[in-house]
């Protein structure tokens, strides 16, 4: 078992697989865009096993691929098999916007040995998603969560970011659509980077993000850094000929309750 400087144990590994998405949701990426990396400044799918391996081996054993949107990424269910071939997992997850998930790649993640899905849901009004989404549409996530139901994968989760303009009904309508679809709605109060104590407005309800005392996670970049804390500058470049080592300093590092962090947005760092 894994333990950082205040007690928490760390056994939970975000990779994020790629900075790039087919939407350009409001909360995540600025209105202008980022700048994209290029391909060869981005983690190979045999490096986030190697990556995978190592953290297994000195003591994680819950990992969750994200983005961006990992399905953007060609043969995704590759890396997932890469992982599963490790043997350390308990749990192998994805969060993803479902837009691209169809019945057949579904399949394919789930022979992989994907264990779970999750996918971003914010509204069922079809204006609503497209105007936080920035011109996504509503039924391709619908057809991505029923693909998941068909393909046989159970507990998924619904991730809905609450914002002030969220309302109890909208919730409701939520959570109930969740229950006809066997899914788990998991609420997301809306944040900024650039301060942790925003994480405040609807945490009478929300789950996520989790309060620092219960943080049990280090987080991948998509180019290969290594983060303690998604409210914090700290990261260091991953050393793929030591990988246990930046993980084990990453942990020494975490701090004990995140501050804010300006160097990167949302979609930069991963979900």
């Amino acid at each position: 078992m894994l333990f950082d400087t205040f007690g928490r144990e760390i056994y939970y590994l975000r990779i994020s697989v790629t900075d790039r998405c087919n939407f350009r949701c409001t909360y995540c990426m600025p209105s202008d865009g980022v700048e994209f990396k290029r391909h060869d400044q981005i983690l190979r799918y045999e490096d986030i096993a190697n990556i995978a391996r190592e953290a297994g081996t000195i003591g994680f054993y819950k990992i969750r691929l994200t983005g961006g949107e990992p399905l953007v990424k060609k043969n995704i269910e590759h890396c997932v098999a890469l992982i599963k071939a490790t043997d350390y997992y308990r749990d192998i997850c994805m969060t993803t916007n479902g837009s691209l998930l169809t019945y057949d790649k579904a399949v394919a993640l789930k022979i992989a040995g994907l264990d779970r899905i999750t996918i971003s849901l914010d509204t069922l009004d079809s204006e609503t998603f497209t105007r936080i989404t920035r011109g996504g549409i509503i039924t391709d996530v619908i057809r991505g969560i029923d693909a998941a139901q068909s393909a046989g994968f159970a507990n998924t989760k619904i991730n809905m970011v609450i914002t002030p303009e969220t309302t109890r009904d909208e919730i409701e309508k939520m959570r109930l659509f969740c229950q006809s679809k066997g899914a788990k709605l998991q609420l997301i109060d809306q944040f900024s980077l650039s301060d942790r104590d925003d994480v405040s407005m609807n945490e009478t309800i929300a789950q996520r993000p989790p309060k620092c005392c219960n943080c049990n996670r280090i987080r991948i970049t998509a180019d290969g850094f290594v983060k303690s804390c998604l409210f914090s500058d700290n990261e260091e470049k991953i050393d793929l000929d030591d990988i246990a080592g930046s993980l084990r300093r990453a942990i020494r590092n975490k701090p004990e309750n995140g501050v804010a962090c300006s160097t990167r947005s949302m979609s930069q760092i991963g979900g």
